[in-house]
């Protein structure tokens, strides 16, 4: 398909009318090329606040700023035409009054072009969802592991696996969905507790380490294609790039250092100029 070629994108509403169907298929994506190569294939491609660790580095995601998640929101944006473009609200940006957030929501979506924002739907937080969708903002939630927790959890672990927490998630979805977000990610949960959620709602869930039951699935991008060493558990891999990353710059230092490259096909010959040429076979002497 043509970059050229005007193509509608999926939209928040079409995802919400997906519950139940066809399941959603979704992934990261931090980069325009990356994003070009996901786009024909997925159905939301979420710019989350996990680039922090996958392209930037950093130990957790409670680092990340607004700032970032715009520069790599415009990114994705530019690489896809197709799949919904939906981009995480860092930490710090949307606990406190519903305004400020309102005001990086805002943000967000102006300078990236982006259609929704994902929130990590903790116990304060359906009221500031429905507040961003009063106002027009599509809002993703996000109940189970919620990873900008991490330092009151001590860890990224799994959720739901005692009474007391399979009851806590299970009202963080419902406060979610009760409060108009249009989809909700469960991440990281009992396996059983997953297709409650799901039947207790009345949008598509979004699983990630939850349940093939899920509305639809999604996965950090670089975690599936095999970039990293170590991965969650629930992450099953697809490629091996950093195999086929290691494996062509052995091959580059290589030729580098036994002087096999640039060889000619890689190198720039000097042009002759054929003018004087040409005369001088047509007799065409001057002086």
């Amino acid at each position: 398909m043509s970059r050229h070629t005007q193509v509608r994108r999926i939209t928040a509403p079409e995802i919400t009318a997906r519950k139940g169907g066809d399941p959603i298929v979704c992934l990261t994506a931090y980069t325009a090329p990356v994003a070009e190569i996901l786009d024909p294939h997925c159905d939301l491609l979420l710019v989350g606040d996990s680039v922090g660790m996958v392209v930037h580095g950093l130990p957790n995601t409670v680092g990340v700023t607004l700032e970032m998640m715009i520069m790599h929101g415009q990114a994705v944006m530019r690489g896809s035409e197709r799949a919904m473009v939906v981009v995480d609200m860092p930490f710090g940006s949307y606990e406190g009054d519903p305004k400020d957030a309102f005001a990086n929501a805002t943000r967000l979506l102006k300078e990236t072009g982006a259609q929704a924002v994902k929130v990590e739907a903790g116990p304060q937080i359906a009221a500031t969802i429905a507040y961003l969708v009063d106002r027009g903002i599509p809002v993703m939630g996000h109940v189970g592991l919620r990873p900008q927790a991490v330092n009151v959890d001590g860890k990224f672990r799994a959720k739901g696996r005692t009474q007391d927490e399979r009851e806590k998630v299970m009202a963080e979805a419902k406060a979610a969905d009760a409060a108009g977000a249009f989809a909700i990610v469960v991440e990281g949960v009992d396996e059983t507790l997953a297709p409650e959620i799901t039947a207790a709602v009345g949008v598509p869930t979004i699983g990630i380490g939850a349940s093939a039951q899920c509305d639809g699935q999604i996965l950090v991008t670089d975690d599936m294609l095999g970039l990293f060493d170590w991965t969650p558990k629930f992450v099953r891999r697809y490629g091996d790039i950093k195999g086929a990353i290691d494996k062509a710059v052995s091959e580059y230092a290589a030729d580098v250092r036994g002087r096999r490259f640039p060889a000619a096909a890689e190198t720039y010959a000097l042009r002759v100029n054929s003018a004087p040429q040409a005369r001088v076979a047509r007799g065409d002497k001057r002086g």
